[in-house]
């Protein structure tokens, strides 16, 4: 009941700060939808962090490594935060000042202009779309692993199904709701000040659960030496990566340069010297988020109580072994706080991806058929909210489903977004590049992507790997391919558009 009682109180913290947001907001679509583009860099840099670190960084690496072991961290950390700062550099700042010149709120409004045609804005909406919701669903999935870990048996016949402890699908509901309720009070500033605040917190209290728990198995050596006697296949690479299987993770970083919610944050940055803080401080953070996470999750695989049981037991619920680590070596009142911690980080991309998918579809479906000048600023925010409640709810009726591997489905839903990362690089760099190089590229990862997520039964196989790689490998080769052929087989651009996003 501590550990719930804290978490309630951290919810009631967010519902006021989307309060006091309120008072700073303009009531126009621009500023619901983009914070009137005037975030520093400090803002963003923790608003941007915040949206990129998400349930898969926390809850689903410290799964995967209890499972597969010390190599994980080199899967994504390493790769993710050499890239990612890569991809703000040389993708980020260009589609920021595009955006800012040109007038552009969402993706597909860009790539629409830029490749000239209105088929593609089209056929590229539910393609972001739909992989925006199961990268929702992966924040609600740990939301509700997490807060059941921590509350075993706060209720005791309350939830039998549970054993006493709060059930998914009423945290996934509370946490919806809190989302939800400062995003339509305050828009995108709301999203990137909670952003800022949880980023803050997860960070903090991420390094204080390594320290707190570390501490409580006797210090890092002694971790380790447990884990080396009980289980040493955890500490080596081994034969859970082969080569390709290894070095195709490189791929899934790429993701980041397609990120809905991460596009429209970087339109939010008032000039490019907000990008400072965020190329310098984000592999930084990275470290500092995973390193922690992906030890804990290899501790736990020898961890044990005085009594001799093993912390996180065989057969335990899916996704929960961060969270079973804090309930049973910390205090209930610390426990309390670092959930709220590890709620922060799941909470802080939620937000940020309903908004994305609500401007995408305000902006590029409804102001695309009816024009420009048939809604005015208050049914544009109207129409935003609607969209995200219904985002919201789809989402979280999908999360009932059934437990899946938070890790697995990150890593399908990246896969996708990877896929179309090529779009991006070529939008801002190769002149030649035309609108039916960008459909057939778009169309190659839509059909491959399908074809691959159900040869590993939906996600339902971990393992799957298409020539002892990700599938995300042969699908950015594939849709870059794809691009430049198409590209150079059709006529190029037109000189109007050439000068627009080329200028001398």
């Amino acid at each position: 009941m501590t550990q719930l009682a804290v978490i309630c109180a951290y919810l009631c913290v967010l519902l006021g700060l989307g309060v006091l947001s309120r008072r700073a907001f303009r009531g126009t679509a621009q500023d619901f939808f983009l914070a009137s583009r005037s975030i520093g860099p400090t803002l963003l840099f923790l608003s941007v962090f915040g949206t990129a670190m998400t349930a898969f960084s926390l809850v689903g690496s410290t799964g995967e490594s209890y499972r597969k072991g010390i190599g994980v961290y080199g899967l994504m950390a390493s790769w993710s935060g050499l890239v990612h700062s890569a991809v703000f550099y040389f993708v980020g700042i260009r589609l920021w000042a595009l955006g800012k010149r040109l007038g552009h709120t969402t993706q597909v409004q860009l790539f629409r202009d830029r490749f000239e045609s209105r088929a593609l804005g089209l056929l590229l909406f539910p393609v972001l779309a739909g992989l925006v919701v199961p990268y929702v669903l992966i924040g609600l999935l740990g939301a509700g692993s997490v807060v059941q870990a921590l509350t075993d048996g706060a209720f005791g016949e309350a939830f039998p199904a549970t054993g006493g402890a709060v059930p998914p699908w009423l945290s996934g509901l509370s946490v919806s709701a809190v989302v939800l309720a400062y995003v339509f009070v305050g828009g995108l500033r709301a999203a990137a000040w909670a952003n800022a605040l949880q980023a803050s917190i997860f960070l903090v209290t991420g390094i204080s659960a390594f320290l707190v728990i570390s501490s409580r198995l006797g210090g890092m050596e002694a971790a380790s030496q447990a884990v080396q006697e009980l289980h040493p296949e955890k500490l080596i690479r081994g034969d859970a990566f082969g080569q390709l299987h290894f070095f195709s993770y490189c791929f899934i970083p790429l993701s980041i340069g397609m990120f809905p919610q991460v596009f429209q944050h970087w339109l939010t940055a008032k000039s490019a010297a907000s990008f400072k803080p965020m190329l310098v401080l984000h592999p930084l953070c990275m470290l500092l988020v995973w390193l922690p996470c992906v030890l804990i999750g290899v501790w736990a695989t020898s961890a044990v109580m005085p009594d001799g049981s093993a912390v996180v037991a065989p057969g335990s619920p899916v996704n929960s072994e961060l969270a079973f680590m804090v309930q049973k070596l910390t205090t209930p009142l610390l426990g309390g706080i670092l959930g709220a911690g590890i709620l922060a980080a799941i909470m802080s991309s939620l937000d940020s991806q309903f908004l994305a998918i609500g401007s995408m579809f305000t902006n590029d479906i409804a102001i695309e058929f009816m024009g420009k000048d048939r809604l005015s600023d208050r049914q544009k925010v109207r129409l935003g909210r609607a969209v995200v409640a219904a985002v919201a709810t789809m989402a979280y009726l999908c999360s009932l489903s059934g437990p899946r591997s938070v890790f697995t489905l990150g890593v399908w839903c990246f896969s996708g977004y990877a896929a179309l990362f090529p779009l991006a690089v070529a939008a801002i760099y190769w002149r030649r590049a035309t609108k039916q190089g960008a459909i057939a590229s778009l169309s190659v990862t839509v059909v491959l992507g399908a074809l691959f997520f159900r040869a590993s039964n939906y996600g339902g196989d971990p393992s799957y790997l298409f020539m002892g790689m990700l599938p995300a490998a042969t699908m950015v080769a594939a849709s870059a391919a794809a691009l430049v052929v198409v590209s150079l087989l059709t006529s190029p651009p037109s000189r109007q558009t050439l000068d627009k996003f080329f200028p001398a």
